[in-house]
């Protein structure tokens, strides 16, 4: 079982389009969607529509979840408040109905799928220190938690970063932004995790970014929703 696993598109259609092309040279199974579908970009419905249309699994982000309802957006910062309103106009009344069905974390066998960090997902906390990750282990007993929400793709095994997927630790597994990268790489990325060989790998392809950022500024979003785009920041 070959699955794809994308997460936080944020209205990215271009860098959706793009992931999908690449998913299909890769023979999955099933295209696993971790959340955060919409917020930051110009195209909410259309990043739905095919996200609908193609994934098997899809989980609710903490963006999808203030679109539905603002009160969420009250701990963003200010420009992402600003798209939470835009992208709560936006949004059709099929799409918000949609959004309102989904989990925030969905278990499968040996594998957890969370948008955050599995501990307390009703609060959407990032993985990325040590503590976030000593409490992350032990929120859960699926062998490997896949996660997106900091948009930064990366490995931790129960002792620390690594770089691999194996048969026998505990791991979780950032499979970072397809439409908004912030590690420094403005390429899109998503993973590939072969459930058989228990191995993974995390898959960087460029899109379309001025398209995207384009219809950003067209739409009178914050400026920088756009800029940041070219620097996968």
């Amino acid at each position: 079982m070959r699955l794809a696993i994308i997460s936080d598109i944020h209205s990215n259609l271009e860098a959706l389009q793009s992931a999908f092309k690449a998913i299909e040279r890769e023979s999955v199974d099933e295209i696993i969607c971790l959340g955060d579908i919409v917020g930051y970009g110009a195209n909410p419905n259309e990043c739905l529509h095919l996200v609908r249309e193609r994934c098997s699994t899809v989980l609710l982000g903490n963006h999808d979840a203030a679109a539905i309802d603002l009160a969420v957006a009250n701990q963003f910062t200010i420009h992402a408040r600003f798209s939470a309103m835009w992208t709560f106009s936006a949004l059709s009344k099929q799409h918000k109905t949609f959004l309102q069905s989904l989990p925030r974390i969905q278990p499968r066998g040996d594998i957890l799928f969370s948008h955050a960090s599995p501990f307390e997902p009703e609060e959407w906390h990032y993985v990325i220190s040590d503590i976030d990750t000593r409490e992350a282990f032990h929120a859960f007993t699926e062998r490997i938690c896949f996660i997106g929400h900091s948009h930064i793709p990366v490995i931790y095994s129960e002792r620390g970063k690594t770089t691999t997927v194996n048969p026998k630790g505990r791991f979780i597994v950032n499979v970072g932004s397809v439409g908004q990268p912030r590690d420094g790489n403005p390429e899109l990325s998503f993973g590939i995790f072969d459930a058989d060989a228990s191995s993974y790998k995390n898959v960087r392809v460029p899109y379309d970014i001025h398209a995207a950022a384009e219809k950003i500024r067209k739409e009178g979003l914050p400026p920088t929703l756009a800029e940041r785009l070219f620097y996968g920041m």
